[in-house]
């Protein structure tokens, strides 16, 4: 999957679960991403994604989640985590997420390639 975040363009490697193909059944998506807690971006979805959570462990930067059923995230930082999600996918180079992303809200394109 190709996510475009400003200029930046990356690589996503899909999971083959039911979440990823709910996912991928909305896109090409484009939508803004919300900033928290200075390691991840959050978005949303106004309805819900089929969702198998398992505890988060450790998160690195690149991971691609559903937390709940409905809260698409991505992790520009790593760290450990009690918190439990459904794994979408991973950002294949992860070099260059934190800075594509920034500080604030993110815009952020997501599309099969």
């Amino acid at each position: 999957m190709k996510v475009t975040i400003g200029s930046a363009v990356f690589t996503a490697i899909l999971t083959d679960n039911a979440t990823t193909a709910a996912f991928r059944a909305m896109l090409p998506l484009t939508i803004t991403m919300e900033e928290l807690n200075g390691n991840e971006k959050f978005y949303y979805f106004p309805g819900t994604l089929p969702s198998d959570a398992s505890r988060g462990g450790n998160i690195h930067p690149g991971d691609l989640m559903l937390y709940g059923n409905n809260c698409l995230v991505i992790f520009y930082e790593g760290f450990s985590t009690s918190y439990s999600y459904t794994r979408i996918g991973h950002f294949e180079n992860g070099s260059g997420l934190a800075g594509a992303l920034g500080s604030g809200n993110a815009t952020v394109q997501f599309e099969l390639e």
